[in-house]
């Protein structure tokens, strides 16, 4: 038992015993500042592994996909509910921290800024492309090296996927650059005690407050919407008495995936819990798997008050206008960014890239951080709310009245 706890949190409380020692350090020595190299040594080296990271997991994901017939109804059905239950998460979050807002310290970061404005024309070129195959290999370009790396991935697709050796090769790169990352993180917990000493011995004691006003939110709006909205999902798909149904067979898959900050990890116990609902086992077996990699409803609430974070650090109002931006790229960056290796990472540099592209040194930390200390209740409303959305797609598939004719088999 001891041995399952430490296996599964034994980073997470290291690296929150980084935070919390800086923290203190930087409340009790007035020299904490020196301490700052250290944080810059973990965001140096995280920079210059993430973006062949990226490009190689990306490339390498598409590029050894099986060639097989899978997108019909059920498939089609899944990843739209996917992307509008991630939406919905992500306006949950922005109504939140709009009656609770998460930083109330006012702080003078010293990166400058962020005052740049751009046209819709400008935005989309900007997000998605580069003019010079240089710029493109770079920290400040994430957005259009995604893309990139879709495009090469589909190019060896179209020259015999993975069956080439460039294929392969993508394949064997990404596993070793993965590889690279974890020893890096195992230096995290040094880099983020240097990192917040410099922080609070710089900024004060408001940044703890605001720290912890952000993680409590969190997790108590995480709750709140398996309380909420699960019900209202089953309801929808199921009709009438699916909630209790849903309730019934929900906290197995819950405890788990909290216990295990695993979506993968929980897939046997959804497939369980949609076996005892009556979820047909061709839906189960299409839902469940995609969405360990794709159903990010807690992500994408976590994208959300990560971003309202940072403009607040930054002393930037977090309007309605950067709020719809902020959505549409917390769904593309849970959705399509985490079933890729490193993803999480992956759409929390791209937030940081999108938003405070000269505050990078100082965001992608704050960020990082922040989605290592919510991801047990954020695994449990994605890996969760995967069993839940069986419930939709079903209704799809064979009917509104599907689960009535489950419980009166039953009878």
């Amino acid at each position: 038992m001891k041995k399952g706890f430490l296996q599964n949190y034994g980073f997470l409380m290291f690296m929150l015993a980084g935070i919390v020692s800086g923290c203190i350090a930087g409340l009790v020595w007035d020299g904490a500042a020196k301490l700052a190299p250290l944080g810059t040594l973990f965001t140096n080296m995280m920079f210059c592994v993430v973006v062949p990271m990226v490009f190689c997991s990306i490339a390498s994901a598409i590029a050894n996909m099986q060639s097989m017939r899978r997108a019909g109804k059920v498939m089609g059905v899944t990843i739209v509910t996917f992307c509008v239950t991630a939406a919905i998460a992500a306006v949950v979050m922005y109504v939140a921290i709009s009656v609770f807002p998460v930083v109330n310290g006012t702080y003078e970061m010293a990166e400058g800024q962020i005052d740049r404005t751009m046209g819709a024309a400008d935005l989309v070129i900007n997000f998605f492309t580069k003019p010079d195959f240089v710029e493109l290999w770079s920290r400040k370009a994430i957005l259009p090296l995604i893309v990139a790396a879709v495009i090469f991935g589909f190019g060896i697709q179209m020259n015999g996927g993975p069956a080439t050796m460039t294929a392969k090769m993508l394949k064997d790169l990404t596993e070793c650059i993965m590889k690279t990352v974890k020893i890096i993180t195992y230096y995290a917990p040094i880099g983020f005690f240097g990192f917040f000493a410099n922080l609070v011995a710089t900024h004060g004691t408001d940044l703890i407050g605001d720290y912890g006003r952000t993680l409590i939110l969190y997790y108590v709006v995480s709750f709140a919407y398996m309380l909420v909205f699960f019900p209202l999902y089953a309801r929808f798909g199921g009709g009438r008495g699916a909630a209790k149904v849903m309730f019934q067979n929900l906290f197995k898959p819950a405890a788990v995936s909290f216990g295990t900050c695993s979506s993968v990890a929980t897939i046997p116990s959804n497939m369980e819990a949609a076996e005892e609902t009556g979820v047909s086992s061709d839906v189960a077996n299409i839902v469940l798997p995609l969405g360990a990699t794709m159903h990010m409803d807690g992500s994408a609430m976590s994208a959300i008050i990560k971003v309202a974070f940072l403009f607040g650090l930054f002393g930037q109002d977090f309007n309605t206008g950067r709020a719809v931006l902020a959505i549409v790229v917390a769904v593309l960056s849970s959705v399509a960014m985490s079933g890729i290796p490193g993803g999480g990472g992956t759409g929390e540099l791209a937030l940081c890239t999108i938003f405070f592209p000269d505050q990078l040194a100082v965001a992608f930390p704050f960020a990082l951080a922040l989605g290592n200390l919510v991801d047990p209740p954020a695994t449990m409303v994605n890996a969760a709310g995967d069993y839940v959305t069986t419930f939709i797609v079903e209704r799809y598939v064979s009917g509104k009245d599907w689960l009535q004719k489950q419980l009166h088999k039953k009878l």
